[in-house]
Parts: C-alpha cells; structure tokens; sequence
C-alpha cells in the first residue's frame, strides 16, 4: 500500500493528536508524544546496533533516521504555527520556553541530518571512518532524545495547563483542527502508523472511532489498514472488536 497517497486527505485524522486526559479535558499533547517518544526510541535502539558492513542494514536505518527527523522537524513547525500562537495570543511570554527550545532542537535536528549524510557518503567499502562517525551519530542522537524527553514533559505540564486555563476544549479543537489541515498525507500516515503502536488500546480505540465519525470510508479504511498492519495480533483483535469492525480492513459500516 502506497501509504503516501493522495486518498488519505488530513481531514482523516480529526483527534489525532488530542484527547481527553484523564477523561475530562482536551489535551493537545498526549498522543502526538507518545508516537514521537517510541519513534525515537526505536530510532536510537536501531543506530546503536546498525551493521555498518551490511549495506542494507545501514541504509534502512538511516534511512528510518531521516525520517524520524524530518517528522520532528514537522512537529516543531506545527506547535510553532498553531500552539504556541494560541497560548500567546491570551497569555503573551507563556510560551517562550517552549519555542526557545525548539530553536536548539532544529539546530540539533541540522547537526544530526549532517552526520548521517556523512555516513552515507563512506560508501559500500567498509572503512576505518565508519565507526568513529556512528559512535558521533549515537551519542548526539541519545542526547537529542533525553533533551526532547524532557521539552515534552514541560509542554504536557506547563503548556497544557495553560492552553486548559485559557481556552476550552471546544476552541482547543479548533486549534488542533487548523494544525491537522496543514499535514500532508504522506506525513499522517507515518503519524497513524506510530501512534498505532504507541497509544494504549482505549486510546487507539478513541482515536479511531473519532476517525470513522468524520473521515470518508476510503481515507479511513487506509489509515485503519496501516495501523493493523504494524500492530500484534492482540492489539489487532482489541481495535477491531473495540470498533466491531473484522480485524481485516476494508469493511466500514
């Protein structure tokens, strides 16, 4: 399945990133974290062990690694252009470190694509350089991931008690609707695709279901296709039954 397709348009996914946080308000934060938590760290685990002398191995993880960063950049871009302007506009400062740390993570971002071009280009010849450069590549992305770890749990305490004090979860889903119209498809399948194996099975239940309230049946049965694609069969049967749909996508009621 060519899940960069045209026929998942962004309105498929309405609640992809918000929820209700402990059944009571809207959080803007919660699922969208959980994805990039487990992408990153799957991320790290693979560099770590990568086989520099298997050509393949080395492309497929690098390879998830630009990939991984061009979807952190994305997110940054996003909470710069919606987020942070709402918490802004009723509370000037209130996001200030927040944004200020997203400065350091695209020049972290940049630092960390330039090592990986530059393992890429030692070419298929197992070289002296090669280590050196994934030992570098390692360390800075184990560090970029502790740094993100602690900018998340800020933005899910500071920022979301913010956003709850000033807006209301109906205005807050206006926000993340706006933020949801400005994801190309390419970009929200990779998201379902991580957050299908990140959310809990009441999460991915409520996820879902506010997916086949608003999305056309095509767009929905792709993203629903993509999920169980990537989960075990447990947590197959768990979404499946949770939305009374057969485990093998392609029938929407």
């Amino acid at each position: 399945m060519n899940t960069s397709s045209s026929s998942l348009p962004v309105s498929a996914s309405q609640g992809q990133g918000g929820m209700l946080a402990n059944g009571s308000r809207f959080d803007m934060y919660g699922a969208i974290h959980k994805a990039l938590r487990h992408f990153m760290a799957d991320t790290l685990y693979r560099v770590g062990r990568m086989d520099l002398d298997d050509r393949i191995d080395r492309e497929d993880t690098l390879n998830q690694l630009d990939a991984l960063l061009l979807q952190l950049r994305s997110h940054l871009n996003h909470e710069n252009d919606f987020i942070h302007p709402a918490i802004e506009a009723r509370r000037p400062g209130g996001a200030r470190h927040t944004a200020d740390d997203h400065l350091q993570h695209l020049e972290a971002i940049a630092n960390l694509e330039d090592s990986s071009h530059a393992l890429r280009q030692t070419g298929t010849t197992p070289s002296p350089a090669n280590a050196p450069r994934a030992r570098r590549l390692y360390q800075q992305l184990a560090l970029f991931f502790g740094q993100n770890l602690e900018h998340m749990q800020i933005e899910e305490q500071d920022n979301q008690a913010l956003l709850w004090a000033l807006y209301t979860d109906e205005e807050l889903q206006a926000v993340q609707d706006r933020l949801l119209a400005a994801i190309g498809p390419a970009e929200m399948a990779l998201t379902v695709r991580w957050m299908s194996v990140s959310l809990n099975p009441q999460e991915l239940a409520g996820l879902f279901g506010a997916m086949r309230a608003k999305a056309p049946p095509q767009a929905f049965n792709a993203l629903y296709e993509i999920a169980q694609s990537h989960l075990d069969l447990l947590r197959a049967a768990k979404l499946s039954h949770a939305l009374g749909l057969p485990a093998v996508p392609g029938l929407v009621n």
